[in-house]
């Protein structure tokens, strides 16, 4: 009962405030009846795109499909960026704030095991080895509901003002190829490094990611940290190599190893402050030996570590570091301890949160929104996009009510989409944009 409370409260508040970030209901309808009159089109991308799976900065047959899609609506559009990636410029002819949409192109090295008849049956090439490859995270919907978002804005440009510049990213999920001088590149860092927010000038992002085990067409968001940082540790533990019947002799990195990774354990447990933010510290794969009677000269182990804060994210980072080294010493052995960051922090930029939630609420309507969604310890790289101005990033469920306790998570062989979500995301998008852009042409005016 509080909660709903809550709801009708925030709903007037809502209501009260709206007028400061919102269009003509015409603008509204329009976009909605145009977004319908293409859902059957963008659900047609999407099995494509689905059945036809690229791993990052490999991107080039979905690439391709998105620059020719763009082109055909009129928009500027430069392709290669970033490797593979896309973007283009709606120009409206008129001044105002300039809004950027993105939507991430890669799949994963993983064995679809749905029974679609638009399955992926693809493999690539990842990290030297041939793997098969699905659209295991829903990337595929992002694309074709941005490619519909462009449509729509397209055939509403008379009925705009300022820039829409729309961001297809590669690499999302990291690049398939780590050797050095092949031109793979991390995603959205690129994208900015080679001038995706320069000409024109971005003011603001929105971005939105399909989650399994929400209900189909739920929009949910929060305000503040919403995405954790992932970053990887691996830590090399030197010893002594000696046959296994005389431990004596040398130094066990085995041994050693053990008590390390039972010792990161009390670092989030009972070092770090977790009443201030949730923090997660997983070992993930523990790599040492050859045979069952030789004790190995070395040992090494990777794993993450997930924050919602910087100070303690390297906080914990020094901790893994100086435990690892004394325990290793404590037993005659080494311990050398490297991190790799990956994503940072994904964060809602709270005063365009709080601007554009009464759009959100209007166009999810009834119960189907959640404004406090609680913190998702995944990654995403659409965190370099905050940091280069105001962002904002909302799930968007994608599983059937009936569905969601048992719904396979993203990134599993078994993860499908609910379809008729899709179009609600094309609307979240589409009428963030037609209200972020009315409200600078308020405030211009």
């Amino acid at each position: 009962m509080q909660k709903l409370t809550f709801k009708l409260g925030f709903l007037a508040l809502a209501a009260a405030s709206a007028s400061a970030a919102q269009a003509s209901e015409q603008q509204y309808k329009s976009a909605d009846e145009i977004a319908k009159a293409i859902e059957r089109e963008m659900i047609s991308w999407r099995r494509d795109i689905h059945a036809h799976p690229e791993l990052g900065n490999a991107e080039t047959r979905t690439s391709r499909l998105v620059a020719a899609h763009l082109k055909r609506q009129g928009l500027q559009v430069r392709t290669g960026v970033a490797v593979t990636g896309v973007v283009a410029v709606l120009d409206s002819g008129r001044p105002g704030p300039v809004v950027a949409l993105r939507a991430d192109m890669d799949g994963l090295p993983v064995k679809e095991e749905v029974d679609l008849a638009f399955a992926s049956k693809a493999t690539g090439q990842y990290r030297g080895e041939t793997v098969p490859v699905m659209h295991a995270c829903g990337h595929d919907a992002h694309v074709a509901i941005l490619m519909a978002t462009a449509e729509v804005l397209s055939k509403m440009r008379s009925e705009l003002t300022g820039k829409v510049v729309f961001l297809f990213q590669p690499a999302e999920e990291g690049p398939s190829t780590f050797e050095p001088g092949t031109g793979s590149s991390w995603g959205a860092k690129a994208m900015i490094e080679q001038g995706a927010f320069d000409n024109p000038k971005v003011d603001v992002t929105f971005g939105l990611h399909v989650i399994a085990g929400l209900p189909t067409g739920m929009l949910a968001w929060r305000s503040g940290p919403l995405m954790a940082s992932a970053d990887s540790f691996k830590v090399t533990v030197h010893g002594q190599q000696t046959h296994g019947a005389m431990p004596w002799r040398g130094v066990d990195p085995i041994v050693s190893t053990s008590q390390i990774i039972n010792g990161l354990q009390s670092i989030v447990s009972r070092q770090i402050d977790i009443s201030k933010e949730p923090a997660i510290l997983s070992v993930g794969q523990v790599h040492g030996g050859v045979r069952f009677n030789i004790i190995p000269d070395s040992v090494w182990f990777e794993g993450t570590i997930r924050a919602f804060d910087e100070g303690m994210r390297a906080d914990i980072y020094e901790r893994i570091k100086r435990t690892s080294e004394q325990i290793a010493s404590a037993s005659g052995a080494t311990a050398e301890a490297k991190l790799t960051r990956y994503y940072d922090v994904t964060v809602n930029d709270p005063d365009l949160t709080k601007q554009m939630t009464p759009t959100l609420i209007r166009v999810a309507g009834g119960n189907k929104w959640n404004d406090q969604i609680a913190k998702s310890t995944g990654g995403e790289d659409f965190s370099e996009f905050g940091k280069k101005g105001p962002a904002l990033f909302l799930f968007l469920g994608i599983t059937p009510p009936a569905e969601v306790a048992t719904a396979a998570a993203n990134h599993s062989p078994l993860f499908r989409i609910d379809e008729s979500g899709l179009l609600q995301g094309v609307r979240a998008l589409t009428h963030l944009t037609i209200d972020y852009l009315s409200d600078g042409k308020q405030q211009a005016q």
